[in-house]
């Protein structure tokens, strides 16, 4: 699908799910490399006020990660796709894995020991091996991640992103969470919008489709979504739209 350009104006009383990595703040080579901006903090919080709360951030992030990221406001959230949520009154649920993680965490160190531009990212329940210093070795990558999936026996499954390969919980994503959401105050009843720019977020941008909402592309490439924005500094631009 080729998304239309420049989104519509937005509203005070639409519910807004937003990416971070890549949407909100530009890419790094390491995720503890990202640099969030006040400025960004205080558009955030004006929407969230303006929206009557109705802001949630959806990462592949753990929670605890992007509540260092946005500390000034305590949004609600679905860290790792979805595999760990927080509500708006706070309150938070967590997937309870099946399987222990630990053997194939330790398979993956062996596997990646003598390939130091390597990334492992250990999550909690979901592991990440990012490639974005050696895009080179993005072969050995999937086939790496890949070759673990027969001893989960399909409680966990593969999610492509910008120069990663993760493993995630079966049946977590941001669509799904984003459902979850809008079955709550204060999303309930809203026109759902999702920001995002990557293939984890494809999920998010079908499911606010089919909600009769507003999908967001940031960046190039084919999507699901509507629309499209060119980059972070437009959503940025966007926002302060938004937000007076």
């Amino acid at each position: 699908m080729k998304p239309n350009h420049l989104p519509p104006a937005a509203r005070c009383d639409w519910a807004y799910f937003f990416d971070i990595d890549g949407t909100l703040v530009d890419l790094a080579d390491t995720p503890t490399a990202v640099r969030v901006s006040e400025q960004l903090r205080e558009l955030l919080q004006e929407l969230y006020q303006c929206s009557g709360g109705a802001v949630a951030l959806m990462s592949g992030r753990p929670i605890i990660e992007i509540d260092a990221l946005f500390p000034r406001v305590r949004l609600p959230v679905a860290g790792q796709h979805g595999a760990e949520r927080r509500d708006a009154l706070g309150r938070a649920t967590r997937h309870e894995p099946t399987q222990d993680l630990t053997p194939v965490r330790q398979r993956l160190v062996q596997a990646i020991f003598d390939k130091p531009g390597l990334l492992l990212e250990d999550k909690g329940l979901s592991l990440a091996l990012h490639y974005r210093r050696i895009p080179g070795l993005a072969g050995f990558v999937h086939q790496t991640m890949e070759s673990l999936l027969p001893d989960l026996q399909g409680d966990y499954c593969l999610q492509q992103g910008k120069s990663v390969v993760e493993l995630k919980p079966t049946g977590k994503d941001k669509g799904r969470a984003v459902r979850e959401f809008m079955s709550e105050p204060p999303f309930a009843g809203r026109t759902p919008v999702f920001l995002g720019d990557d293939a984890t977020d494809e999920f998010g941008f079908n499911t606010v489709n089919e909600l009769g909402g507003h999908s967001i592309k940031v960046g190039a490439g084919d999507t699901a979504a509507r629309w499209r924005l060119d980059n972070v500094g437009a959503v940025e631009q966007w926002l302060r739209s938004i937000s007076r």
